[in-house]
């Protein structure tokens, strides 16, 4: 079907495969994060029930190192922070494919005439 199609409407489709692996690609990387996000604030709210004076440690590459509660404590919540902060870039970023995907697909209808559309970002499948 495609070498069927005029170069215009060609171009278009190629694109719009190449926004769906994008937005494949970001869903994957928006999951990931929310999983280490979900992971590490589990974490710290362990930590509160651990006593402060206990001997704690941290993973560094293959090791564990000695560390102290606040240290312990302050670590986790920056990466809380860093992890929210990365899944709100994500969902941002798949918000703009989205948008990108349906802009692209109203123009490849309107190259072919107004034929029918090929669906969202995810397939047809919607996004979450």
């Amino acid at each position: 079907m495609q070498g069927n199609l005029p170069p215009e409407a060609q171009e278009k489709l190629e694109q719009l495969q190449d926004l769906q692996e994008t937005a494949q690609e970001v869903a994957v990387q928006k999951n990931q994060a929310q999983t280490q996000l979900t992971d590490t604030e589990s974490a710290r709210d362990a930590l509160e029930d651990v006593d402060e004076d206990a001997t704690m440690y941290r993973q560094v590459g293959e090791l564990f190192v000695e560390t102290d509660y606040d240290e312990a404590e302050e670590t986790l919540s920056e990466k809380v922070e860093s992890l929210e902060l990365r899944v709100k870039t994500l969902e941002k970023q798949e918000d703009r494919v989205e948008t990108q995907f349906e802009n692209l697909q109203q123009e490849l209808q309107n190259a072919l005439g107004g034929a029918g559309g090929a669906g969202g970002p995810m397939g047809g499948a919607g996004g979450d």
